[in-house]
């Protein structure tokens, strides 16, 4: 059975702590259950079991899921609600298109250098926006859930800058129970292979004390960050 969570006590007993589950749980404590563009499913077995979790970003869909997940249901639910996108891992066959990717992990903590560069653990969003370049992504409805998100303690942004100018960047897109997504890391194209995004993703992952995640397309940068101590741990599933 899928149902509607009105609180957030009703998903206290999911111990999942995936990339995905932690996407979800850091969205949960963002925004509650009051919002409309913001709703929490779970997923029960017969004798009352949790098997999923499901967030729902406004169209955008998250699932952490058991392998005694109920698929079918899930696909069922998922069809007759309407979606954007859905997110998940591999082992959820639910329809024939996707994309995949790698999942990454690390709990080490590496050494590193700044030299005569400084991080800016507070930098000015619009910045930070311009310097990302996204693509799709309309900055009003960015800079409201990413502001909202930092006010909250569920991400934290980052910027490394040298004589003044902005050379690398990485966010934690989310951030929960000890555990943390990095997602938009990117070095100027002219600072490249000089070790300064290397020290920022260093920077930022002594920065939290547990488990760092990450989410990679699959036959890109491997090497980069396999030498700063993440290992790969499984496949996302992008539905679309």
């Amino acid at each position: 059975m899928i149902e509607k969570i009105n609180s957030k006590t009703e998903i206290t007993g999911w111990e999942n702590r995936d990339i995905f589950s932690i996407r979800i749980l850091a969205l949960l404590k963002a925004y509650g259950t009051s919002y409309p563009f913001a709703v929490f499913y779970v997923q029960k077995n017969e004798d009352g079991e949790l098997t999923a979790i499901i967030s729902k970003l406004d169209g955008d869909y998250t699932i952490s899921a058991l392998q005694n997940a109920d698929e079918e249901e899930i696909a069922h639910f998922l069809l007759v609600a309407g979606y954007s996108s859905i997110l998940c891992s591999s082992f959820l066959n639910l329809f024939s298109k996707y994309d995949e990717g790698i999942v990454m992990k690390s709990d080490k903590k590496m050494e590193f250098s700044l030299g005569d560069a400084t991080v800016d653990e507070f930098p000015k969003l619009m910045d930070l926006y311009n310097f990302i370049d996204y693509n799709s992504q309309d900055f009003k409805a960015w800079y409201v859930d990413i502001s909202h998100r930092i006010r909250h303690g569920t991400a934290k942004a980052y910027t490394l800058n040298k004589d003044g100018d902005l050379i690398s960047s990485g966010i934690l897109s989310s951030i929960a129970d000890g555990y943390s997504i990095l997602s938009a890391v990117r070095t100027e194209n002219e600072y490249r292979g000089c070790g300064w995004g290397s020290a920022l993703v260093s920077y930022i992952c002594s920065d939290v004390k547990g488990t760092v995640y990450l989410m990679r397309d699959e036959g890109m940068n491997e090497g980069f960050y396999k030498r700063l101590g993440f290992v790969d741990i499984g496949k996302w599933r992008m539905y679309k």
